[in-house]
């Protein structure tokens, strides 16, 4: 490639020199000649820098997907250990959930850099122009609207850091020569032969017929990803994302009357923003439109659900919930299998979190160390008395008293001695033998502690 001018690092000089006060410069690091030309391109710029500059990092997913997995880890480990640029290794968990491989691979490796960046970091990504056209083109063939053939962003949140792709305005032909002028040793993925994945079929056989006859496709294509978020950008502004509200068991949700009270497109375009803040896949447009079409239509007491596969949303009273994942994961034969907690144990519940005995503030129960509380379920018939009240009541009455949502009610955890109900965890303590208030020490009593796991979807 004669005639293609090599790049220079100054090509980032508008991402570099604002950010220089950055805890860490983190680099998504495959072995691949996208993100080898990227981490050069900073390193380079660091040597040239006339200023003090954040720590330079790699970071490297092994998504254990293919036989050579380990050795392209080992090809950037040893690259790294050239550079002297530190590299940090995660082995991801791929969990297909019927999504397909390639965007089971590419969550788990954003939730890997998620949980690697630390406030203040940065996280470069060596996303080029290329890669901005395949995305149009994907997106365009799924129906994608407007916030989808915006296509990818050049700078965003990630976690508690900030993710950059400064590379969004250069052709794959630039970092190709610039990987061959400077002699790198990159890692070619064979998996990028395989047209049968929509985003090669793209790369390999229509954007060549696309090049042959409009030669700057490039640029057009994406300019009008351009145009389209600036035109998402404006409907944000002028039909903001709804509030968050919080179900008493910890359920993202919002409040229906949002939705209510515009039109039912512009009340899709709400419930779209929600969703996306909250990192769920966007639904399809039938589904949502039926399901905004029960909301409005159903009686106040109706409760419309939206399945989209990786998340549910439901109505509950005058909300709706963005609903936890329960149905698979939570095992409720706790009796049955003998799950049981004492003081000084943690009792994990699989798929619930965690429950443990801890100090009580006001009230508490008086157990014994050998005192062994068994965890089990509701099952129907249930009754108890919530401190302070005067009458026993039915359990399934006190739940939807205490506006617990109905897809929680069989999982929340109720402790008993022998068969005397102490507590409904998370919830209330229950008049009991056991029950008692502060002594005067200050010691002595415990109260249960239920460290619910992440509700939302992940």
């Amino acid at each position: 490639m004669p005639d293609t001018q090599i790049l220079h690092h100054c090509v980032l000089d508008p991402w570099l020199s604002c950010r220089a006060g950055a805890a860490r410069w983190c680099v998504a690091f495959s072995g691949g000649p996208d993100s080898s030309a990227l981490l050069h391109l900073l390193r380079s710029w660091q040597m040239a820098s006339q200023q003090d500059t954040p720590q330079l990092i790699a970071i490297h997913v092994n998504h254990g997907m293919q036989g050579a997995s380990d050795q392209w880890q080992r090809h950037c480990e040893a690259l790294c250990d050239t550079w002297e640029i530190p590299i940090v290794v995660v082995q991801a968990v791929v969990e297909n959930a019927g999504k397909g491989a390639e965007a089971a691979a590419r969550d788990a490796r954003y939730t890997a850099f998620e949980d690697e960046l630390a406030r203040g970091d940065v996280l470069f990504m060596g996303h080029h122009l290329d890669d901005q056209v395949e995305t149009y083109f994907l997106r365009l063939m799924r129906g994608s609207g407007l916030s989808g053939l915006a296509a990818m962003s050049s700078a965003r949140a990630l976690g508690a850091g900030e993710l950059l792709r400064p590379l969004l305005g250069i052709q794959r032909s630039e970092l190709e020569a610039y990987v061959e002028h400077h002699q790198l040793t990159v890692i070619e993925d064979p998996s990028n032969l395989d047209i049968d994945i929509d985003r090669n079929y793209l790369r390999q056989t229509v954007l060549p017929l696309l090049a042959d006859r409009w030669k700057g496709y490039r640029q057009t294509v994406a300019r009008a990803a351009g145009h389209a978020s600036v035109a998402q950008s404006v409907i944000e502004q002028c039909l903001p994302e709804p509030a968050t509200v919080v179900s008493v068991m910890g359920d993202p949700g919002i409040e229906a009357q949002a939705l209510y009270s515009v039109s039912i497109d512009a009340a899709m375009i709400k419930i779209r923003s929600w969703l996306r803040a909250q990192g769920c896949s966007m639904p399809d447009q039938l589904l949502l439109a039926e399901f905004m079409r029960q909301l409005r239509e159903s009686a106040a007491s109706a409760s419309p659900r939206l399945s989209n596969g990786d998340f549910e949303l439901q109505r509950f009273r005058s909300r709706i919930y963005l609903l936890p994942k329960l149905s698979e994961d939570v095992d409720t034969g706790g009796s049955e299998r003998g799950i049981s907690l004492a003081i000084g144990e943690e009792c994990p519940i699989p798929g619930l979190g965690k429950l443990t005995l801890v100090p009580a503030a006001a009230a508490g129960l008086r157990l014994d160390a050998q005192d062994r509380l068994s965890v089990r379920w509701r099952r129907g018939g249930e009754r108890c008395r919530p401190m302070g009240r005067a009458y026993n009541q039915r359990l399934k009455k006190l739940l939807q008293e205490f506006l617990v949502p109905p897809w929680w009610r069989e999982h929340i955890p109720l402790l008993y001695l022998n068969d005397e109900l102490l507590a409904v965890a998370g919830l209330w303590l229950c008049e009991s033998s056991r029950l008692q208030l502060l002594d005067e020490d200050g010691s002595g009593l415990w109260e249960p502690r239920w460290e619910r796991k992440s509700l939302a979807f992940d």
